[in-house]
């Protein structure tokens, strides 16, 4: 089992930035993405950034040079780093993190709210 903590949302004007943290913990060893996803309201849930082993960072196209993902492996802890926000960054954002299992775990979301 792993858990997940997302922190650092908040309410920013357009243009400006927020960082996000998630820590997680318990069962480590075998996992090998970590990823950022965000869900607006009435929208589904969609990936904004991750990070894979193998594979290496991955961006949605919206976030791409606005956005930047990282990990302090030995804090267990995942970043988004989120400039020039737009009001169509206004979601709830989620951290995950899935293991060679297949097994996927979600944290309980942190919102974002960009104003124009």
């Amino acid at each position: 089992q792993v858990e997940l903590v997302e922190s650092g949302g908040g309410l920013v004007q357009a243009g400006g930035s927020l960082r996000l943290s998630c820590v997680y913990s318990g069962r480590l060893f075998d996992i090998y993405n970590w990823g950022w996803f965000r869900q607006a309201a009435g929208k589904g849930r969609e990936m904004v950034a991750r990070i894979s082993i193998g594979d290496g960072e991955t961006y949605a196209d919206s976030v791409k040079g606005r956005f930047a993902i990282s990990r302090d492996r030995n804090k267990n802890t995942l970043y988004l780093q989120m400039n020039s926000l737009k009001p169509e960054d206004t979601a709830v954002y989620y951290c995950s993190v899935v293991s060679y299992g297949a097994r996927q775990y979600w944290g309980q979301g942190t919102q974002v709210t960009v104003s124009s």
